[in-house]
């Protein structure tokens, strides 16, 4: 079996990766709700979204709503199907399909 991919295994990337392959395909999600919904802080979102970033994982938009700055998060479809990789060899790993 392939080694779990070290990029996601990280428990705080995990759960990044999971709430944002929770989107649809093209959804986005604001990087407050993102860390409310993580109870993580900015720092700690931050420096792990960066992994994913580096990654190429996760597309990190930074954008304007009127004169308030807005970064808004996204799987990119490599880090769609890293995931979908991930799932499937834990699946395997764990010996069946999880509950």
């Amino acid at each position: 079996m392939d080694e779990l991919d070290p990029v996601i295994h990280a428990s705080a990337r995990l759960r990044i990766t999971a709430s944002l392959a929770a989107l649809d395909p093209g959804d986005r999600i604001a990087f407050p709700r993102l860390q409310e919904l993580l109870g993580m802080t900015a720092g700690n979102l931050s420096t792990h979204l960066r992994k994913l970033e580096d990654a190429d994982y996760v597309r990190v938009e930074k954008t304007h709503q009127g004169r308030t700055p807005v970064t808004y998060l996204n799987l990119t479809p490599a880090g769609r199907a890293a995931f979908e990789t991930y799932t499937e060899q834990l699946r395997s790993l764990l010996g069946g399909e999880l509950a």
